[in-house]
Formats: structure tokens, sequence, C-alpha cells
């Protein structure tokens, strides 16, 4: 009996329940009736828009095929007619025979040409063909206004893929010319009238392509003109894959079909061109009509399943409040190793700042900003599974050896980012450093190997720093970036004078990054010389900056602001595919370009070189690269087999600064190099320091036995000169012969007589 009123009112909420749901059944069957009647009028519209889309794409494809035609003349036109031979020929007493063979045989036999005007620059007709028949007028008043038209747009309307260096008057009118002082061919095509009958014209200048002094005048033009005739609708027919393609007055309204206007030189009505029109809506509605009976059999499914939806609709609000937990997990976790992310820390960050300034708790809040270094490296070299494990072992490391009090988060890629509740100031963030650097004493072993890993870290402390979360972290950011700056493997604590200079380097970087990817850093030679006679045997490529601002920014500010940014590689390419180009046609000679270790350990060098000559085109026996000592001790392996892969590709390899670095036989007999410098210290002091004097005749004594040939760099005097020739440096390279000069000056040294008269003087 005490249980009947619990009965009863469960009872009750059941009926409640069933009747809810059968007003939802009810109310989604109404849905689906109003979503089914939108449907069928919304698939009527689709379908209509199909259809215009369809009609509009052929009107689109039939104007471009015309275009193309016209097109195709004119650059036949313009092809054949800059030619010195066409500029004298047209007007001398003999010009039929030549003209029978050049002009009105070769594009009435190639191009289908059917009429031919030889025209003055005013649009006076000169000769006339019809076909390779030297004729009267050809019936040319009837298109004179338009050829004259067309003449007078083309000189400044009819681009080239040469740019304008410069206009020169002509006669009456200014005239394009190259950077060559060659004249720029120009023309223009449409469309006209020619006998009630729709043709393609084309105007073509005739100007010389190796004199021009043998235009004095406005040059004369050629016009072309090919009806379109039935072997053109043919083509279009066959190229478009349309029907019964024809030519009319007037709009073709007959059903079924599509139709274009033909617009000439001023946009006037020429004729129509049309063709039967396939519109893709009756084929759709024949093809989705089984749909239609599917989607009838999912209407009633869907109103019988309604009430069993509604039934397990309590079961799946239990599951989605357990998923929704898991989401809320997951929105603020990393999913690689497990730690909070940015946005909780952000979180946490915020209620600690909040802490000790509202609530006027004790202590500072220090925020931690950790990096792997070179993290990218080992990436690269060791494969992402590599560093994917190594993030996770940090993470683990850090978790396991640090405070249970401290908030450890990772960011992404290799930042870690630690937040500490403690007091004491600089003293507690020198301890929180020390501690983040201890922990990397011990190597990480990864599939088998062994990494010797190193933090930089940057530590910022509020709110004596800052009360607002996002900059108390850009300032731990800019410490980890001075951190960075001085060479890893240490902590900074943030200071005042950081700001401005980090804000600085990072313009800088952009500002490098942006000179990459738009091209405006230059190149610079400097010769190699001979140490006996003089004469220039090659050059060393040299990277500039010229800044639009700043002026020109040293390599030696530049190049460590690339370096730091991740900018290497792609500065590297750059330096490569400008030389490539630069001097892929210069005299014979050899060019020398600096390879950063960044570049060498990049597992795509090798493929990333192979595409470069196969772009450029240049010969790799020309190409000397040149690398450091330093390379050769970082995965010597790695790097022997990438110095091997470009020998074998027709490569020379020099040894760059040999003597200031990591010297050593071992690798100098590991790898045949073509050639070592020797670094420009040892011959600054050679007339004063008698021990750099025997450290250079002991460096060209070991290269000669090696074979390698020996280059001295920085030679800056004419005693310097003589002592290295006589320790036995058989080329040179200094300011007493040259600085290094753009690449135009670089190619006129080439030129023999200058050269001599240079080395002489």
């Amino acid at each position: 009996m005490g249980t009947g009123p619990f009965i009863g009112q469960r009872r009750l909420r059941q009926e409640t329940g069933a009747s809810s749901a059968w007003w939802i059944v009810a109310a989604t069957f109404l849905a689906l009736l109003a979503l089914t009647a939108a449907l069928i009028a919304a698939f009527r519209n689709s379908t209509e828009i199909a259809d215009e889309f369809a009609r509009t794409e052929e009107r689109r494809l039939v104007e471009r095929f015309v275009e193309r035609t016209g097109e195709q003349i004119l650059e036949a036109d313009l092809l054949q007619m800059q030619w010195d031979d066409a500029v004298t020929k047209l007007n001398s007493p003999d010009f039929e025979v030549w003209a029978r063979n050049f002009l009105a045989g070769y594009f009435a036999g190639s191009h289908d040409i059917d009429r031919i005007y030889h025209v003055r620059f005013d649009g006076e007709l000169v000769h006339c063909w019809e076909g390779r028949r030297l004729a009267q007028t050809c019936n040319f008043a009837s298109i004179a206004t338009q050829v004259r038209k067309l003449v007078r747009r083309s000189v400044k309307e009819g681009q080239t893929e040469i740019p304008v260096a410069t206009w020169r008057p002509l006669g009456s009118v200014a005239w394009p010319y190259d950077a060559k002082g060659l004249p720029l061919a120009r023309g223009l095509s449409s469309m006209t009238s020619l006998g009630g009958q729709p043709a393609f014209v084309a105007v073509g200048s005739v100007i010389p392509d190796v004199t021009p002094g043998l235009l004095s005048h406005q040059p004369d033009y050629i016009v072309l003109v090919r009806m379109l005739d039935d072997k053109v609708i043919a083509d279009l027919k066959g190229s478009l894959l349309l029907d019964d393609v024809r030519f009319s007055n007037g709009p073709d309204i007959e059903p079924g079909r599509n139709s274009l206007a033909m617009k000439g030189v001023d946009a006037q009505d020429i004729g129509w061109l049309s063709w039967k029109s396939e519109p893709p809506g009756p084929s759709i509605l024949r093809r989705t009509a089984p749909l239609l009976a599917v989607y009838i059999l999912f209407f009633v499914g869907v109103v019988v399943g309604g009430a069993i939806i509604v039934r397990r609709m309590r079961r799946t609000t239990s599951e989605l409040v357990a998923s929704e937990a898991q989401a809320q997990h997951n929105a603020l976790h990393d999913a690689m190793s497990g730690l909070p992310n940015r946005t909780h820390f952000m979180q946490r960050l915020r209620q600690e700042l909040i802490a000790c300034v509202e609530r006027r708790q004790l202590g500072d809040v220090f925020v931690a900003y950790v990096d792997i270094d070179r993290f990218k490296v080992v990436n690269d070299t060791l494969g992402h599974h590599v560093g994917d494990e190594l993030v996770r072992q940090v993470a683990m490391r850090l978790r396991r050896s640090l405070p249970p009090g401290d908030f450890l988060s990772r960011f992404g890629g290799d930042e870690f980012v630690l937040l500490r509740r403690a007091t004491g100031g600089r003293a507690a963030a020198d301890m929180l450093g020390r501690q983040i650097m201890a922990l990397m004493n011990e190597p990480f072993v990864i599939s088998g190997n062994n990494l010797d890993i190193s933090f930089s870290c940057g530590i910022s402390w509020g709110p004596e720093q800052s009360e607002d979360p996002g900059e108390l972290l850009r300032r731990a950011d800019i410490a980890l970036y001075r951190a960075k700056q001085r060479g890893r493997a240490r902590f900074r604590r943030f200071t005042r004078d950081m700001d401005a200079s980090v804000k600085l380097r990072r313009e800088m970087e952009t500002e490098l990054r942006r000179a990459i990817t738009r091209d405006e850093l230059t190149m610079a030679y400097q010769p190699i010389v001979n140490a006996a006679d003089g004469q220039i045997l090659g050059f060393e490529a040299l990277v500039r900056w010229p800044h639009p601002e700043r002026g020109a920014i040293r390599p030696g500010l530049f190049v460590p602001v690339a370096e730091q940014a991740g900018l290497m590689v792609p500065l590297g390419n750059w330096v490569l595919r400008r030389v490539f180009s630069e001097c892929r046609d210069w005299p014979d000679c050899d060019i020398s370009v600096n390879l950063s270790p960044l570049q060498i350990m990049a597992s795509d060098f090798l493929a990333n070189i192979d595409r470069l000559v196969r772009e450029t085109g240049v010969d790799p026996r020309r190409i000397v690269l040149e690398v450091t000592e330093g390379v050769m001790l970082d995965r010597s392996d790695h790097v022997v087999d990438v110095l091997k892969g470009l020998n074998y590709r027709g490569f020379r390899i020099a040894l760059d600064d040999f003597g200031i670095g990591y010297s050593s036989l071992s690798y100098l007999r590991s790898f045949q190099f073509d050639r070592i410098k020797i670094d420009r210290s040892f011959v600054q002091n050679i007339e004063t320091d008698l021990d750099a004097h025997s450290i250079l005749r002991a460096i060209v004594s070991l290269g000669h036995t090696l074979r390698m040939k020996v280059v001295a760099e920085g030679v800056e005097t004419p005693v310097q000169r003589a002592l290295v020739q006589a320790a036995g440096c058989q080329m040179i390279q200094g300011h007493l012969f040259w600085q290094a000069m753009p690449p135009e000056e670089a190619i006129a040294l080439l030129d023999v007589p200058q050269q001599k008269s240079r080395r002489s003087a």
C-alpha cells in the first residue's frame, strides 16, 4: 500500500513520456512532409540552374576558342614579321619573290590565311594577296577602318612577354624598346566582316630582330585575315564536342540551341554562332527518379523509427554527458603528451594572477617558456616519429622531476611552458632556470639513438613585471629568444632592455622573410684570380640585401638572423637558384657558392639540387660548392654521403675557411675536396707574423700533398700577394684585385681585352 503512490507517479510519468513521444513523431512527420515539398521545389530549381550553367559554360568555351584562334593567327604574324629581312624586303623592288616564299606562301600554306595586306602605320594599303596570289585591293576598303583602329591601339595595348625598357620616337609615334635596344613587336587581333562573312583579323608590326637601325619611322604592319569557314567550324565542333554548329546574322531562337554573339573591333555585332545544346536537366531527372522512390521509403522508415529514437534518447543523453566530460578534457589537454594545452595554461595563469593581485596572496607567479634546442634537426635527420617520441619523453621527465605544485603545459611542437608559485623574485627565477637546465644532463634513448638534448628557457614573473597573462607570456618568450640568441642551452630572465632589441631582431626576421619571398635580395661576385698572372679563373657568389629603408645590410647581420629564425634553407635555396640562373650562360669560368650546414643536413637537399639544375639548366661542372670544416664533424657519415652525391652530379667541393675550425686529417682523407680556401686571418697577419707565415706554408703543402688546389682569401696588398704566391697558393681572392661587384660588371670582366688591360693596370 505504501508503494502505490510511487507506482502511480511512475506510471503517470511513463504515460506522459509516451504521449510526448507520439507528439514528437507527429511533428517529425509534418516536418518531413514539408521538407519533401521543399526538396522537390529545390530540385526543379537546381536542374534549371544546372541547365543555365551548362549553357553559360558552352558559351564561355566557344568564346575562348574564338579568342584563341585569333591569338594564334596574331602569334604567327608577330613571329614571322620580327625579322630584318621582312623590314628590308617588303619595301624593296624585288619584294614579290620574297613575299611569295616567306609571306603569302608561308601564311597561306601553314596557317590557311585567306587575305594578306601590307599596310603603312596610317592604314594605307601597299600590297595585298589572296591566298598565295598577289592581287590589287582584295576588298581592303571594307575593313580599312577596323585595321587603322587596331594598328593605333596595338602600340599601347599589344603586350609581349618581354618588358618595355624605354619608349623612343619613331615618326609621329612613341615605340617601345627592350633593354637590349631592340624594338618590341606589337599587334592585336579581333573579328570582322569581310564580304558579308565573319573573319578573324590580326595586325602585326614589321620590325627588325637584330638591327634596330633599320627602323627609322613608324613600322609597317602585316594584316592577316582568315575567314570563319567550314574548316574552322569543324575544328570548333571537334575540339568542344558540339553538334550542328552554324553561323547566322541574328540570334538563333530555335528551342534546344545555344548561341554566342560575335563582336568586332568596336564591339559591334558581326553575327552569331549557334549550336545544339544538351542541358543536363532532363538527364538528371531520369537518373534521380529511383532516388525519389528511395526517399519515400526513407520517409516511412523515419516515421516508424521515430518512436524507437525517442525511447533511446534518455540513454543517449547519459552517454552525451560522459562524452562531454571527455571533450572538455580533450579541449584543455595536449593529445601527444597528455599535458595541459595553451588554453588550459592561460586559464590557470589568469587565476593565479588574480589571486596575487585581487586577493593579495603572497608570492609571485613565475612563467618559464622552455624550448628544445635544434628540434627541427632531429625531425629532419631522424624522422618525425623520433621527434614525437622525444616530445613525449621530455614531457615525462619534466613532469616527474619538477615539484608537484608546478603547472606544466605544452603549447605545441617543442614548446613547453611552466607555471610556479614562489617567493624570491630574481633569485627564485634563477633557481627555476637551473632546475630546468639540470634536467637535460642525461641523454634520451630513442630507437637506439642516444640524443644529447639541451633546453633554452626564458623566465618572467608577475605581478611585478606584468599583471596581464598575455604580456607575461610574451615577456617569457622574449627572454627565451634572447637565450637562443646567446647560444642556446641556457636560461635568461626577462629584463626591460630585451624588448627593444628583440623587437628589432624580429622586425628584421620578418623583413628578411619578405625579401626572400619577393626576390628583393641581390648577388655580388668577387673574382678569383690566377696567382701567377692575375687572370680571372672564377668568381665567388656573395648574397647582398639592399634594404629599401635601412640601406645595405651586411651579411654579418642578417645571416645570423636567418640561422636563428629557421630561414637558412630558404635563403640558401634562393641563392642557389639565383646564381644558377645568372651564371648559366657566362663564359667559361668557375662559380663558387657557399653552402650552409643546415642546407646540407636537410633530408631533401640532393633532391632540391636536382630540381634547381633541371629548372635553370646550369652545368654542375662549372659550380664549386663551398662548405666549412664544422660541417664535417656534425654527423659526418650523412655529410660525406651528401658531398659524394654532389660530386657524382658533377659539382666540385671546396673546404672554406680552412685552419680556423676543427682541422683534421681524418675528414680530409674521407673526402677528396677539389680545393681548400685559407682563411683571411692567416693572410692578414702574414707580413708581420712569422707563425702565420709558417702555418700558411704548412697548409699549402698539405693541400698539394692531398692533390687539392689552394686559394688564399683576403689578399689586400702586393706584399701579401707575393708571400702567398711564394708559399705555393695557385689562386688568390681579395680587394687587391677586385671587390665584390654586380653580375653585369663581373661578366664584363670576362671580356679578354678588358681583362688584359685591367690586369696590366
